[in-house]
């Protein structure tokens, strides 16, 4: 599938002042809200049966005469039956949304090896820039996760990758660059914020915030890439559908936070499976650890610093899906 990248009329740049909370419908989900270090500004067979055929018998004249003999009191031989099968009947297997979310066969798919992703040398500086670093990305994300998906029984799928600036209208609803970037399942799209990366990217000039920026939009672009993955084996609609059946407004929250926390698990197997060649060494690992334990959950539905920060580094410890079950996982640990 061809890289789709468009930009989106430009209404502004704006910094890294903190992120507003973002609806979330139709299928959609983003990244998790962050803070800088210093300086802040931040979805029967039923057989039919044939009548049973009974032959007709004449009857004999009730007067028998002479020529006629007298009627046999014996019955017919009966017609030989079919024996019953004393198979049992198989009952249908039910698949349900647990299953899906909390069973499915990505979790068996192995580690992710390292397709030696290398960091683009354009820097966001520009919204070239920016778009550049996402094409890396994209190329890179299409080589590492296609063989677990596959495994899982899944069909791969490259998604599409969007940029947007100002507002933008999607299956998904309108979004607004006032909000982190975001994954539409309606349309299997990637969509990245340019005024956020471009922003966060200029709005410092010590290379340390620098770096950081960097490092966010690595973290960001991935955490929607694992939408995608979630997308293809089925985990993302039957989360959705789970949310949908919640009993309460807190289960249903409880639900979004294991979605968005498992996406950076998904994430962070990508960013630890290439660790080495892109590289998360010296400052890039100093900021990159800093971001994924300082994120800002202000509408309860991404889950808190803490646990960003464990679920981010179980992938990029093990680089194995089997580490990302957040369905599993006790409430505390998604919180």
């Amino acid at each position: 599938m061809a890289l789709i990248i468009v930009g989106v009329v430009v209404v502004g740049v704006v910094g890294l002042s903190g992120l507003s909370a973002l609806l979330k419908h139709n299928g959609s989900s983003d990244g998790p809200y962050t803070s800088r270090p210093e300086p802040t500004d931040t979805s029967t067979y039923s057989p039919t049966y044939s009548p049973t055929y009974s032959p007709t018998v004449d009857r004999p004249d009730p007067t028998p005469t002479a020529s006629q003999p007298a009627p046999t009191t014996s019955r017919p031989a009966p017609r030989p039956t079919a024996p019953r099968s004393t198979q049992p009947t198989k009952k249908p297997v039910v698949v349900t949304n647990l299953d899906v979310v909390a069973r499915n066969r990505l979790y068996k798919s192995g580690a992710m090896r390292s397709v030696s992703c290398k960091e683009s040398s354009a820097r966001p500086a520009t919204a070239a820039g920016a778009t550049t670093n996402y094409r890396n990305l994209w190329n890179c994300l299409n080589r590492s996760w296609p063989s677990l998906v596959t495994k899982s029984g899944a069909t791969f799928r490259a998604p599409s990758v969007r940029t947007f600036s100002g507002n933008i209208s999607t299956p998904c609803g309108t979004w607004y660059d006032s909000g982190p970037p975001f994954y539409c399942g309606g349309n299997e799209t990637i969509y990245m914020n340019l005024t956020e990366d471009v922003g966060n990217y200029n709005q410092y000039s010590q290379s340390s915030a620098r770096v950081w920026a960097r490092m966010w939009m690595l973290h960001q672009f991935a955490h929607e890439y694992g939408h995608h993955v979630q997308q293809l084996t089925g985990i993302f609609s039957a989360a959705h559908r789970m949310q949908y059946d919640a009993p309460s407004t807190a289960k249903e929250l409880e639900i979004s936070r294991r979605i968005e926390l498992q996406a950076s698990c998904f994430s962070d197997i990508f960013i630890g499976a290439n660790r080495n060649s892109y590289p998360i060494s010296g400052q890039s690992a100093t900021e990159w650890r800093f971001l994924i334990g300082h994120v800002t959950d202000k509408a309860n539905d991404h889950g808190d610093a803490g646990n960003h920060k464990y679920w981010a580094l179980r992938g990029y410890n093990t680089r194995n899906p089997n580490s990302c079950n957040t369905y599993v996982a006790s409430p505390r640990k998604v919180q």
